[in-house]
């Protein structure tokens, strides 16, 4: 980590660290919850790990959720590789646009999905927003994927510009739907309102989308905690907005364990839990063997990026396609192939020893 951005990291914990401890969020306008809360909540789970979830037929977040696509027989099949390691959670993201085209079928995928998580004793951290990859998503059928090409499918959301008030209503009807929905279900671990916002080059423009959903998460207050992971020290605006509304620490890292290991330090200032929702990127020397053991001695939420190698494409690196679509020596992301093998069985025995299995 560049020293830059150490220090902006450093700063900002400091400052935020003091003023919300010191302050009753309540008359800072706010409806966070206490670090007593967070903590308390915190406790009542196990180690929390496991992987970001797309099932290996879906190449993006509306493959995964439309009726014609939905596939509750290869998301069984592939939790259960999961439960099989000792995961005990998984981040999976929803659309806005599967909403709008039929609220109540995706809530009823949404439950049905669900269901099928806590058969496997895994708990499911749900992400609303997302400035990553592709810009304009649309209902029906999505592409195939881009031979070699990192998630070449895959959609943000909203995507377009916002420039109306209806655009933000209509955003907010579909988040207030789901968290209504779902405020009091236990197989729902923690609300990750949005995903990497200001990547895509959007930068302070995302700072609008971010305050609304920390509101509207707020006003629906669910039993569940609601947070946006940090993942860029550099947006520092960004940043400020993300840990004074979060109830608890999130965070992206695919740094190498010893600029982790400082990251996880600055981050525990805050005195709440803290969770990375995003690690393990093998080609950037961030891998299950030199950091899962750092986060487990932590007690810092530990969920990678990949389960299975499909449609996603995550195998590949972001920035180095193999347009002949061979397989890497090296896979980026990813623990399982599709029929259940490990990519690296060493991976998934330390995994399963770091759970106790």
């Amino acid at each position: 980590m560049r020293l830059k951005n150490l220090l902006a990291l450093f700063f900002l914990f400091l400052t935020f660290s003091v003023n919300l401890n010191a302050q009753s969020t309540k008359s800072a306008g706010l409806n966070v919850w206490s670090a007593e809360k967070a903590n308390a909540w915190y406790v009542q789970h196990k180690w929390i790990n496991g992987a970001n979830f797309t099932p290996s037929t879906a190449i993006n977040q509306l493959e995964m959720w439309q009726a014609d696509t939905f596939d509750p027989q290869t998301i069984d099949k592939e939790l259960d590789y999961a439960e099989n390691i000792g995961f005990n959670t998984m981040r999976v993201f929803l659309h806005s646009v599967a909403w709008k085209e039929d609220p109540k079928g995706f809530k009823q995928r949404v439950n049905k999905y669900l269901s099928i998580a806590d058969k496997h004793h895994i708990q499911t951290i749900f992400v609303f927003f997302d400035d990553c990859w592709n810009a304009s998503a649309k209902p029906g059928k999505q592409p195939e994927p881009k031979p070699g090409i990192h998630n070449s499918g895959w959609m943000q959301d909203p995507g377009r510009p916002l420039v109306k008030s209806a655009d933000y209503l209509g955003l907010k009807a579909y988040v207030d739907d789901i968290l209504i929905t779902f405020k009091h279900d236990k197989r729902v671990l923690l609300w990750d309102l949005y995903n990497e916002p200001g990547n895509s080059n959007k930068n302070f423009k995302s700072a609008v989308l971010l305050t609304k959903v920390f509101a509207w998460a707020h006003a629906v207050n669910p039993d569940q905690p609601v947070s946006s992971g940090m993942w860029d020290w550099s947006l520092e605006d960004l940043n400020k907005i993300q840990f004074k509304n979060s109830d608890v620490i999130t965070y992206h890292c695919y740094d190498s364990p010893d600029s982790h290991q400082r990251v996880i330090q600055l981050l525990k200032i805050s005195n709440r839990p803290v969770i990375c929702t995003e690690y393990m990127a093998r080609l950037r020397n961030s891998t299950f063997e030199n950091t899962m053991p750092i986060l487990k001695k932590e007690n810092v939420g530990a969920i990678n990026w990949g389960l299975v190698s499909g449609k996603t494409n995550t195998i590949y690196a972001w920035d180095t396609p193999m347009p002949d679509g061979s397989e890497p020596k090296i896979w980026f992301h990813d623990v399982f192939r599709k029929d259940g093998t490990p990519f690296n069985q060493k991976e998934t025995d330390l995994i399963k020893q770091l759970n106790g299995k």
